[in-house]
């Protein structure tokens, strides 16, 4: 079963991009995203798109204009997450058929991310916000819009941020950091989804 997790994957190199992939998708984790300050990012990802397009969303993270959002669908990506909201990047990535999760932190850039087409909203950073900041927002959200934490949120705090509304999350540094074997990769990836799963019963 795939969880509403998306696992960043900031600072893989090619070499390891499938077997990460591999071990996460194992782990129950199939929403991949390779940032784009990675060591040639576009390498990995089309190593992943070609192994798993059809078992797992594959795509990048800090996506800032349309030219990266172009180079990744070129690449075999179909999922697009930004730090930030830019209407550009969401059109761009909608006219490809690709997802499109933008940062947000206002009720205006939530709005501003809809009304360009946003498949779901990114929180970021959500450190910052903290579960009481979403709350209030979610209270203004139309139903059914899916919201991501990011950045601060991980398995310690699940529980709290599904209380508050939160949809699934990104996991960056609690999943992976440069150097990491694919075996510690694999247990991180187990954990956080047996977390997330105690969270939601």
């Amino acid at each position: 079963m795939s969880r509403p997790l998306i696992a960043i994957l900031r600072g893989i190199a090619p070499p390891q991009a499938a077997p990460a992939a591999q071990a996460l998708i194992e782990a129950g984790i199939t929403r991949i995203e390779v940032p784009l300050n990675s060591p040639y990012p576009l390498d990995s990802i089309t190593l992943m798109a070609s192994d798993f397009a059809g078992t797992a969303l594959i795509g990048a993270g800090t996506v800032l204009n349309v030219d990266q959002v172009s180079a990744v669908h070129a690449a075999g990506g179909s999922l697009i997450v930004s730090p930030n909201c830019n209407p550009q990047v969401i059109a761009a990535s909608k006219e490809l058929g690709m997802q499109s999760w933008p940062g947000v932190f206002t009720p205006t850039e939530c709005f501003a991310a809809l009304e360009a087409g946003a498949d779901g909203l990114k929180i970021f950073p959500a450190s910052i916000m903290a579960p009481g900041g979403l709350r209030a927002i979610r209270a203004v959200l139309p139903p059914g819009i899916r919201v991501f934490a990011v950045g601060g949120a991980g398995p310690e705090n699940f529980a709290n941020w599904i209380a508050a509304g939160a949809d699934g999350f990104g996991l960056g540094s609690s999943l992976y950091k440069p150097g990491m074997s694919i075996a510690d990769i694999a247990a991180r990836g187990r954990d956080a989804v047996a977390a997330y799963d105690a969270a939601v019963t």
